[in-house]
């Protein structure tokens, strides 16, 4: 198959420590009234009320919604838009973890378009352009400050639903590594454990034919030659430093290279996608009441194995990224390798190593994978087709543990 690339990404992207204050410089050429959509724990801190302060020192009104909540449901999005309405926003800036982010995301939707946010559920539904928008996380995992896509809980639908639009790419994303410096170890493995998750799953997407109309058939394009440079990239970054940044949050280095990494893996899934992993989390994480991070990232060796047949060379190459010393092993003992690499990393950081140590009871597995094969954007992404008696299977072995039981898949 010849070459074919293509990048979904925000038209700046600044990335160092200290870098948050140039957030005025860019916010006073996208607007003069600006909707800032944090949470309640980060509206009080003083990193956060020094850059409020630069924004109307440049001359913007601004408004801080702070009500956004843990898993977004889209009640906190409607006040975060009523907010936006009355102070007349031209502009919306995110700030916090992925579900700030992705508030904002999807209020700069209902600020230029009107409507219900369900009117905007899957793929290329934003009609057009959004209020410009600037993201700056302050975790290191969901790279939603790049990516195409917002997660929302309607309490209409059974598990999470995504919008998926590249109208709703930051303008510009601003992601300071200081701002993780006081993150929690549990959220810090979560948060790195997820965005590992996306570069592994960006680089073993399916690989599709690469038509003269496909950027405006999928969102999410599948694997290739340039996202596969920013996810083999991540997965170095991020297997390197994620431990330690459990371990020490004082370690600078670590903490840096740990949001390079998600950054990269964000621009990574956000052209290629995600697949299985995120499509059987999507329903756990709705029952158990688990983080996203967990979920997926517990998934991960499952659904190496599931697909091992069929990207073997790819899990090898993410071996070497890791930094595994693969020697002479055959390309099927270094992709076996590196999947025992991920499952012993995430067990280096608390990442659970079952569905069923999330809180999941076997009555619910039939649930799961009907659910999880609801996710159609997430599913024709897999390297390996899926259909519901396989993902049964996937979905057995993650519950019991049993990831021998999937090495004689097709």
């Amino acid at each position: 198959m010849s070459l074919f690339g293509t990048l979904r990404t925000p038209r700046n992207l600044v990335f160092g420590a200290g870098q948050r204050r140039a957030l005025a410089g860019y916010g006073k050429a996208l607007g003069s009234r600006a909707l800032v959509v944090t949470d309640q724990r980060l509206s009080g801190d003083a990193d956060f009320l020094q850059m409020i302060g630069s924004l109307k020192q440049a001359g913007l009104q601004v408004r801080v919604f702070d009500g956004t909540i843990a898993e977004l449901p889209v009640e906190c999005i409607a006040r975060a838009v009523d907010a936006g309405k009355a102070l007349g926003a031209d502009l919306v800036i995110g700030i916090g973890g992925g579900s700030c982010i992705d508030a904002a995301k999807v209020a700069a939707v209902l600020l230029a378009h009107g409507g219900r946010i369900s009117d905007y559920y899957g793929e290329f539904k934003v009609p057009g352009p959004v209020l410009p928008l600037i993201s700056l996380p302050t975790t290191s995992g969901t790279g939603s400050e790049v990516t195409p896509v917002a997660v929302v809980t309607d309490p209409d639908r059974a598990v999470k639903v995504g919008i998926a639009s590249p109208h709703i790419i930051s303008n510009t994303a601003i992601c300071d590594p200081e701002f993780t410096y006081s993150c929690p170890p549990g959220l810090t493995a979560v948060s790195g454990a997820d965005a590992l998750t996306h570069a592994i799953e960006a680089f073993t997407t399916m690989r599709r034919e690469p038509t003269g109309s496909i950027v405006h058939e999928h969102v999410f394009l599948g694997k290739n030659v340039l996202s596969d440079n920013y996810a083999l990239t991540a997965i170095s970054y991020i297997a390197g430093s994620l431990k330690r940044a459990v371990d020490n949050g004082a370690d600078k280095e670590a903490r840096e290279r740990l949001m390079l990494g998600a950054t990269m893996a964000g621009l990574a899934f956000g052209t290629a996608g995600t697949a299985a992993a995120h499509a059987v989390q999507y329903p756990v994480g709705a029952m158990t009441h688990t983080p996203h991070g967990s979920g997926v990232a517990v998934m991960m060796p499952y659904v190496m194995e599931f697909n091992r047949g069929h990207c073997e060379p790819e899990l090898a190459e993410i071996g070497r990224a890791m930094g595994l010393d693969l020697g002479a092993r055959t390309v099927g003992e270094a992709a076996g390798a590196t999947i025992d690499a991920v499952e012993s990393l995430f067990a280096s950081i608390g990442i659970p190593k079952t569905i069923a140590d999330l809180g999941l009871v076997r009555a619910q597995l039939p649930t799961v994978a009907e659910q999880a094969m609801g996710s159609a954007r997430l599913i024709k992404n897999n390297p390996r087709p899926i259909e519901l008696a396989t993902m049964a299977t996937l979905v057995e072995a993650a519950f019991s543990g049993d990831r021998a039981s999937l090495r004689s898949g097709a």
